[in-house]
């Protein structure tokens, strides 16, 4: 080690500097060696503790409900239009286009949405004077698409409410089932 190099190893000194030119050719490079260091093991101690949820999180505490949903039993008169509610947040070519759809084929875009397991609801926005809104929560958690869920147990379940003109024409509590397509 060279006796005119400080000791903390932040700063060398200009004797040590001018006598090895191959070791401390510019002045910044001296004093950017040692922080330049403790940057890396700094980044990487941080991955590591950053990835550590990443790495206790398995494939059985992750929640994906992708797909569709539809009113399961008897559907109300009041939302005979109804078709299904379509989740495709990874727009899949799979799956249908997000959305709220009626039973003639439109789709009602969502203009406000919030998917977690213990809340789920959505605003649609107005076509033809019409628009939906849902407050509800999914009954199970996982990655739907690959679990072998029945279309006859319920998955969802929350309040669908009909709006025409802006006036609240119909409310009903559903259960709903989910199909992931073929």
């Amino acid at each position: 080690m060279d006796k005119n190099v400080s000791r903390k190893g932040a700063k060398p000194s200009r004797k040590a500097a001018k006598r090895d030119p191959l070791l401390f050719s510019h002045s910044s490079l001296c004093l950017c060696v040692f922080p330049l260091r403790l940057c890396v093991k700094l980044l990487v101690a941080s991955l590591v503790v950053s990835s550590l949820p990443a790495l206790a999180q398995n494939k059985s505490t992750r929640f994906d409900p992708d797909g569709s949903f539809w009113i399961l039993g008897q559907v109300p008169t009041e939302f005979s239009d109804f078709g299904e509610i379509n989740l495709n947040a990874k727009r899949s070519r799979q799956l249908p286009v997000q959305g709220f759809y009626l039973n003639n084929g439109k789709r009602l875009r969502f203009q406000t949405l919030t998917v977690k397991r213990d809340n789920f609801t959505f605003t649609t926005v107005t076509l033809g004077g019409v628009s939906y809104t849902f407050s509800g929560k999914f009954l199970k958690g996982g990655v739907y698409y690959s679990s072998d869920l029945d279309d006859t147990i319920p998955v969802l379940k929350g309040t669908l409410t009909k709006f025409r003109n802006a006036q609240k024409v119909a409310e009903a509590q559903l259960t709903f089932s989910y199909f992931g397509g073929t």
